[in-house]
C-alpha cells in the first residue's frame, strides 16, 4: 500500500509578503529532499500564488511506499533539518495521509 503524504502551513510573517517569502523558502527546502531521502518516491512543494488571505501559505504533497517509508522520512537528518526551518515560521499546520 502506498501513501500519499500532503501537508499544508499558514506562515507566521507579519506581512503577505514576508509569508511568501517563507513559504518559498519552505517549498524549496522540501522540493530539495527529492533524491536525497531514498524512501521520498515523489515529492511537489510549492507556495501558494493566490488569495493569500483566505489559502494555506504552501503545500506538499510526496509519496511513499509504505508507512515505514514514511516514518523514515520523518526522521531522516535531511528532513529533520528542513523540519527546523518549518517549525520556525509557520503558524499552523494540517495534514492527511492517504492510502493509495
Amino acid at each position: 500500500m502506498s501513501i500519499r503524504h500532503v501537508v499544508m502551513w499558514k506562515m507566521n510573517g507579519a506581512d503577505a509578503a514576508e509569508r511568501a517569502a517563507q513559504a518559498a523558502e519552505v517549498a524549496r527546502l522540501l522540493n530539495g529532499l527529492d533524491g536525497v531521502v531514498p524512501q521520498l518516491r515523489a515529492v511537489f512543494a510549492g507556495a501558494n500564488t493566490e488569495y493569500p488571505d483566505a489559502n494555506w501559505d504552501v503545500t506538499l504533497v510526496s509519496d511513499f511506499d509504505s508507512l515505514d517509508d514514511l516514518e523514515a522520512y520523518q526522521v531522516h537528518p535531511a528532513h529533520e533539518e528542513a523540519a527546523a526551518y518549518i517549525r520556525s515560521v509557520a503558524a499552523g499546520r494540517a495534514a492527511v495521509d492517504i492510502a493509495l
